[in-house]
């Protein structure tokens, strides 16, 4: 029997444990996870430019770990965040492509905490899913304030989200809010951890931003302060584009700290900061660190260098018995936060985890070990594929991986570096090291035997479900294909892909297909200046959709499909192709397209023989 497998069935276990700490030692936590912000962006790190005095802060005043990891790709690190697992375990092994999806099964930090009695809520990115059974309600956040994919302004958000007055899903509507995206992601954090202080409840609060990723965009105040900085003598010989983008992105940075700032001054006001755990952590590597300052190392964010996935960590506890501040040695990675707070708040499991508890580690009882190896892999993207490839980079492979021992780094199975003579990882030593190589090459071949038979497995999104009717389905979670942006969409970009779904009951579903979202509501050939002309501008005259296994449904003359799928012909100003159609509860594979040209009925070849052809990036499901 698999781990995985004994995993699920010891999960109902879990629940009949519960809690094991008295009501009254029950800590807080609240969690903050920025985005793209790399192990150099903070002024303890020896920044050259930013200053972090609230960040520096938490750090000096609590516990930092100097060789934390997580993964190179921000979702695949969310998913290891939140589950204690593997990317490669836990089904969520790429940012999009259809291969950003947590295994529904598996039960989240939310699912465990709000089962033993803590108030659970998230406020910013998600990125996990969209759609049932993957949104943060469904996996256990009870308090809801998010953005559904990889930043504000990709193609599930909502249109036209830009980081200030946004419009974000509350508790399963859409609402709009008034400020700067960080600012409200904050503040709705400190209303859910009043009101659950208020009721009684211990609270988890995860407060994921969507700073400093790009598009970079910061407020007019804390970019200004960043080109003061970077107006003097000693920056003068760097690029003048690079300066623009630095003092934006660093801006970004400098907001959160501010917001950490109250935070940290909110909590010490409710009476809240000596039982609360206050863990702080970026998602991966610097997206500009390589540029300017890198704090050492080689690599940036997507990298297997240790640029890419090192990351700060801080966590803090006033009533904890913690040690006394320090800088904790020692590898650890992003899948041990949920073991240790389960520990630190005395909740007992029977599950198993890739990653293990610090309780220990950070009471100053045990330290980590040095024979301890990690493994980081996560699935490329497909940048010059634009169809669906079975083979292609978003595959996750054994020899995509690094392996971590000391300071020995095993990456793709055929380079290795030692970080204590080589810190930039500029000289391969694979072939003078045989009894170092042999260790971590074993390793990673055993860690892959035990996950290999599901590494790859589609997760499935479920459609005409009483939890989500309708359903919005966008470009993000095409199989094997790249399409996340709201600017892919403007400009029309020619890629075809196709929705692995589960048909929730047997039913009549509408297919709603659309170039642009509900809320634009734009005819499909207008372009991005939304006119008929111009830039993004397509000659579409006809829709197409197929469903797989559509023949296993009963088909009399009434109903015109076939193995060629459904066809309908598009007036100019049309803005989206309808079909209504019987479905049987079970899986399916949904495929649509857009096509220009004239339909030859003579030939079935010439279905994708026209000068345009695309997917609709948007498919609104509704069982009727």
């Amino acid at each position: 029997m698999s781990w995985y497998i004994k995993n699920l069935i010891l999960l109902n276990t879990f629940f009949i444990l519960g809690n094991a700490i008295g009501e009254d030692l029950q800590p807080n936590i609240v969690i903050i996870m920025t985005d793209d912000q790399g192990y150099p962006e903070l002024s303890s790190h020896g920044n050259p430019i930013l200053q972090t005095p609230h960040l520096d802060d938490l750090a000096s005043k609590g516990l930092r770990f100097s060789d934390f990891h997580s993964s190179p790709m921000c979702a695949p690190t969310r998913g290891q965040l939140l589950t204690g697992l593997d990317a490669a375990r836990n089904g969520l092994i790429n940012v999009s492509a259809g291969r950003a999806l947590l295994r529904p099964e598996i039960p989240t930090m939310a699912d465990l905490f709000k089962n033993a009695g803590w108030a659970t809520g998230i406020y910013g990115k998600w990125h996990m899913g969209a759609n049932y059974p993957f949104r943060p309600e469904d996996r256990g956040f009870q308090d809801t304030v998010w953005f559904p994919s990889s930043h504000i302004g990709s193609i599930p958000d909502y249109w036209g989200n830009d980081y200030f007055d946004d419009t974000y899903i509350n508790n399963g509507d859409l609402r709009l809010f008034e400020g700067y995206t960080t600012d409200i992601f904050f503040n709705e954090a400190m209303r859910f951890i009043k009101q659950s202080a208020d009721d009684g409840k211990p609270f988890l609060a995860y407060i994921s931003t969507a700073t400093p990723h790009a598009p970079l965009r910061a407020k007019d105040e804390d970019k200004a302060e960043i080109k003061k900085v970077l107006a003097k003598p000693q920056f003068d010989q760097m690029d003048i584009g690079l300066k623009d983008r630095l003092s934006s992105y660093l801006g970004m940075i400098r907001n959160i700290d501010t917001n950490v700032g109250k935070l940290v001054s909110f909590l010490e006001e409710e009476e809240l900061r000596e039982n609360t755990i206050l863990v702080f952590m970026t998602d991966n590597g610097s997206i500009l660190g390589h540029r300017y300052y890198n704090a050492g190392m080689r690599g940036m964010k997507t990298e297997l260098w240790d640029g890419g996935h090192r990351v700060p960590l801080f966590i803090s506890w006033p009533n904890g018995n913690f040690m006394e501040p320090k800088e904790i040695a020692g590898l650890a990675q992003m899948q041990d936060i949920l073991p240790t707070l389960l520990d630190l708040s005395g909740i007992e499991s029977n599950l198993q985890f890739d990653g293990i508890s610090l309780a220990n580690v950070l009471r100053g009882n045990d330290d980590i070990s040095e024979d301890r190896m990690l493994i980081l892999n996560y699935s490329r993207m497909p940048g010059f594929i634009n169809y669906p490839a079975p083979y292609g980079q978003t595959v996750l492979r054994r020899d995509g991986a690094a392996v971590l021992w000391k300071t020995w780094r095993l990456l793709e199975d055929r380079v290795l570096f030692d970080l204590d003579s080589d810190p930039l990882q500029q000289t391969n030593v694979i072939s003078e090291n045989p009894e170092v190589l042999s260790m971590m090459r074993n390793y990673l071949y055993h860690s892959w035997n035990e996950v290999e038979p599901i590494v790859n497995e589609i997760q499935r999104v479920i459609i005409g479900s009483d939890h989500e009717n309708p359903s919005k389905l966008s470009a993000t979670e095409w199989i094997d294909v790249f399409v996340d942006q709201q600017s892919q969409v403007e400009v029309g970009v020619e890629k075809s892909g196709y929705w692995m779904l589960d048909v929730a009951e047997t039913g009549i579903y509408e297919f709603e297909l659309r170039r642009w979202p509900l809320e634009l509501d734009r005819p499909i050939t207008y372009g991005r200046d939304g006119g008929p002309e111009g830039q993004g501008a397509l000659p579409i005259t006809h829709a197409s959709l197929y469903i797989s296994d559509y023949q296993h449904l009963p088909i009399d003359e009434k109903s015109p499909y076939s193995f060629e799928g459904l066809t309908v012909e598009l007036a100019p100003d049309d803005t989206a192709a309808t079909f209504t159609l019987p479905l049987e509860k079970g899986p399916i594979a949904l495929h649509t397209w857009f096509r220009g040209g004239p339909i030859s009925a003579e030939s079935r070849d010439a279905i994708m023989g026209y000068d345009t052809v695309l997917s609709a990036y948007y498919v609104y499901v509704t069982r009727k």
